[in-house]
């Protein structure tokens, strides 16, 4: 699993055994979360687990962070980060696109692979099957 939690919040110590460095440079997928955020809590839990064994989390790792803390990246937020979940899509130390909320499934894998496709060199190969469709879970 490759979460990566910047914050020291109570949510980072129950993942403890999914951290890992975040990418020096290529994409990652930042999602900027609040205390008690309902839909970072769902997203976390039905996307989350699976995030990192689609195609899309093995090009764009996923970073977790506080929506109070700064970009941790050099280019900075395009425009401020005011609600969460916002998900931003960071190519070589840049903003290049960002997804506002979350809706669930059916709406985020969509959104989120044209948005790569558009903004980086990520390429869909194959079908686009998620691994909790191959498994029914």
């Amino acid at each position: 699993m490759k979460f990566v939690f910047r914050s020291g919040t109570a949510v980072a110590a129950a993942f403890g055994a999914w951290l890992v460095a975040a990418p020096a440079q290529g994409a990652e997928l930042l999602m900027v979360e609040s205390p008690g955020c309902s839909y970072c809590i769902e997203w976390k839990r039905v996307i989350g687990p699976i995030y990192p064994k689609t195609e899309a989390g093995k090009f764009a790792p996923v970073t977790i962070i506080d929506i109070s803390e700064e970009a941790p990246f050099e280019g900075g937020y395009t425009q401020p980060v005011v609600y969460t979940p916002t998900f931003v899509i960071v190519d070589d130390g840049q903003e290049v696109g960002r997804i506002l909320g979350y809706n669930g499934e059916d709406f985020f894998w969509p959104i989120l692979e044209k948005l790569l496709e558009d903004t980086t060199e990520f390429r869909q190969s194959g079908d686009h099957i998620h691994p909790h469709e191959k498994t029914g879970t």
